[in-house]
């Protein structure tokens, strides 16, 4: 049945089309397939304003071209596809229904839908399912910049990056200009695959001497030196931190949310319904 799909979108699309319809001879026909006529008055809708009058001859030529080549793969679908239209009825018929559901329920959500979430939601959402959020990999918190061998000032760079003077840090920030790559935040948690895409060269170490607290690691190339300063460090199976897995958390909340919010929706339209005595079981 599955098969069926790519089928069931174009005779749909197609049938929905305003320029699928039988000749009128009140209209001026531009085009034909068997009996079924394409119209002037149905080219008004694809014009953008502002084309030159070739571009717009190419745009009507195009479309009238696709229009027929349509028509030509329908009418031959129609002809060897045709013990299956009852299958395609009924298709059609669910694909109808599920489109007014989903969209009846998509404009629910958005009008009633909570989507505000405070710092107690996550903080509850998380400590509910901490469990749930072990890691697949390892976190790092860190510093790093990687600047060129003969930068002039080099030394007074690497003066400020050791540092752990706010001020100093600071500095280094304004300098930026003179850093070929950096990351200077070692608040955040960021992946050790993320660090490795950034700082290639350190794929060449032992993973268990660089993935330690306080580490500090100097490495250079032919053309550039590269500095590492590792603050904290999470393994592979701990627990996510809550500031690293909050977007996540977010999202799960909105999503139990909605279900929540569709159930109910549903809860009520039933008991409505059999309030009203709109329906029965036989």
């Amino acid at each position: 049945m599955k098969n069926l799909i790519p089928y069931l979108i174009l005779l749909i699309s197609l049938q929905s089309c305003n320029y699928f319809t039988f000749k009128d001879t009140e209209k001026e026909a531009v085009a034909r397939v068997n009996d079924t006529y394409l119209y002037k008055e149905d080219l008004t809708n694809i014009f953008n304003t502002g084309l030159s009058k070739q571009d717009s001859t190419l745009l009507v030529n195009s479309y009238i071209n696709n229009w027929v080549k349509q028509q030509l793969l329908l009418a031959k679908a129609q002809i060897n596809l045709e013990d299956t239209q009852s299958d395609f009825d009924d298709l059609v018929k669910k694909y109808r229904e599920d489109l007014y559901i989903n969209s009846y329920k998509e404009a629910v959500v958005k009008q009633y839908l909570n989507y505000d979430i405070t710092p107690q939601d996550i903080d509850k959402f998380y400590n509910e399912n901490g469990q749930n959020f072990k890691l697949n990999e390892e976190l790092v918190k860190l510093k790093y910049i990687k600047i060129g061998k003969d930068l002039i000032n080099k030394n007074e760079i690497i003066r400020l990056f050791e540092s752990s003077k706010k001020k100093d840090l600071d500095t280094l920030q304004h300098r930026e200009i003179f850093l070929k790559s950096q990351h200077l935040n070692d608040s955040i948690w960021v992946k050790l695959s993320e660090l490795y895409i950034k700082v290639p060269i350190l794929k060449d170490l032992d993973k268990q001497e660089l993935l330690k607290k306080d580490n500090f690691v100097k490495k250079e190339d032919s053309l550039s030196l590269y500095l590492v300063k590792i603050k904290n460090v999470l393994n592979r199976n701990e627990i996510a931190p809550k500031s690293y897995i909050t977007p996540s958390i977010k999202q799960m909340i909105l999503h139990q949310r909605k279900l929540q919010l569709l159930k109910n929706i549903e809860e009520t339209l039933l008991e409505d319904a059999q309030n009203k005595k709109q329906f029965e079981i036989y």
